[in-house]
C-alpha cells in the first residue's frame, strides 16, 4: 500500500480486512475513536474518518448504547467455525472490565458495555458480581496486583522512591485507577493493605510511631495519585478536541507567553506530567528527610513524630 496513502484510509483498509476476513463478525464491536487513537496515534478527527468510511461502505453501523458495530452481512469470508465463548466467571468479567477502562476511559464503562464484549447478557454479569462498586474494587485489586514489590533497597527514601515509582508506572498503565482509589474509605483488600504494609515496614525502625509511619506513606501515595489524576484527562482532552498536549501548548498557551518573560523563559517540555511528577517527588522526599532525621528527643505522643525507648 502506499506510504503517502491518507492515515485514515490506511487504517480504514485494516479495520476492513479484520471484518470480510471475519475476524470482527456481524454485531462485534469495531474499535472506537478512542481506541484507534491510542492504537495507530492519530488524531480525533482522522478516527472519526475511519469509521466515517466504513459506514459509507456498509461495513459498520451505531448501534444506540452499544456503539459501532460491523454491519449484517459484512463478512465475506467467515473462516474458521465459531468456537464457544469460555465460561463466565468473575475473573473474565474484572479482566474485560479493566481492559475497557483501559482504552476508553472510566466513563465508558458500564455492566452492559461489559456484557456486549463477552457476549453474554448484562444480568448474567450480576450472578458473579454484585454491583458496579464492586466490580471497581475488584478491578483495582487485580491492577494493584503488579505493582507488588519483591525487592527492599537500603534507605527508606530509598524505598519509598522505589514505591512511588512503582505506583506512576501502574497509573500510567491503568490511568482510571486514580480515579477510584481512596484514602479517608482505602480498600479493603488483601493487595492494597500489602502496599501499606511494604510502605510502612519502608520508614520502621526509624523512631516514627505508627500513625506518623502510615501518614507518611498515604502523604506519599496521595501526591502520586493526585498527579496521576491529569493522565485520564489529558487523554480526553486530546480525543475531544484531536490537538495533542504539545499541539496545545504550541498553539494556544506559548504564544501568549511571549508577553510573560519568566514564563516565556521556561523549557518547552516543564509542564510534561513525567517532569513535574519527579520534581515533586524529590521535594516531597525532602521534606520528609526533615522529619526522619531531625534530631531531637523521641515522643510518645501519636501527634508526635517520633516514639519512646
Amino acid at each position: 500500500m502506499d506510504g503517502t496513502e491518507p492515515p485514515y484510509l490506511r487504517i480504514a483498509a485494516e479495520l476492513r480486512r479484520r471484518i470480510t476476513t471475519g475476524r470482527l463478525r456481524p454485531g462485534d464491536r469495531v474499535p472506537s475513536t478512542r481506541q484507534i487513537i491510542r492504537e495507530w496515534g492519530v488524531a480525533m478527527a482522522t478516527a472519526g474518518k475511519v469509521l466515517a468510511t466504513l459506514r459509507q461502505e456498509g461495513l459498520v453501523r451505531v448501534a444506540p448504547g452499544v456503539g459501532t458495530i460491523v454491519a449484517d452481512g459484512a463478512v465475506t469470508d467467515t473462516g474458521p467455525p465459531h468456537r464457544p465463548a469460555p465460561e463466565l466467571t468473575s475473573e473474565r468479567i474484572v479482566r474485560a472490565a479493566i481492559g475497557i477502562a483501559d482504552v476508553e476511559g472510566l466513563a465508558t464503562l458500564s455492566m452492559r458495555r461489559i456484557a456486549t464484549d463477552l457476549e453474554v447478557s448484562a444480568m448474567s454479569l450480576y450472578r458473579h458480581v454484585a454491583g458496579k462498586e464492586e466490580l471497581l474494587m475488584l478491578m483495582a485489586d487485580t491492577v494493584l496486583a503488579e505493582c507488588a514489590l519483591s525487592e527492599s533497597p537500603a534507605g527508606w527514601r530509598a524505598r519509598l522512591e522505589l514505591i512511588a515509582r512503582a505506583q506512576w508506572a501502574l497509573y500510567h498503565r491503568h490511568p482510571w485507577l486514580a480515579q477510584v482509589t481512596s484514602f479517608t474509605r482505602p480498600m479493603p483488600t488483601a493487595n492494597a493493605m500489602a502496599l501499606g504494609e511494604w510502605a510502612m515496614r519502608a520508614v520502621d525502625g526509624l523512631g516514627l510511631v505508627p500513625a506518623t509511619m502510615v501518614h507518611v506513606y498515604v502523604t506519599v501515595a496521595n501526591y502520586v495519585r493526585g498527579t496521576a489524576i491529569n493522565l485520564e484527562a489529558e487523554t480526553e482532552a486530546v480525543q475531544q478536541t484531536g490537538i495533542t498536549d504539545q499541539e496545545w501548548l504550541d498553539t494556544a498557551v506559548l504564544p501568549r507567553m511571549a508577553e510573560f518573560p519568566l514564563l516565556s523563559s521556561i523549557p518547552p517540555d516543564s509542564l510534561d506530567l513525567d517532569t513535574l511528577f519527579e520534581f515533586g517527588l524529590r521535594c516531597l522526599l525532602d521534606g520528609l528527610g526533615v522529619l526522619i532525621e531531625a534530631p531531637g528527643p523521641p515522643v510518645t505522643s501519636l501527634h508526635g513524630d517520633r516514639q519512646g525507648t
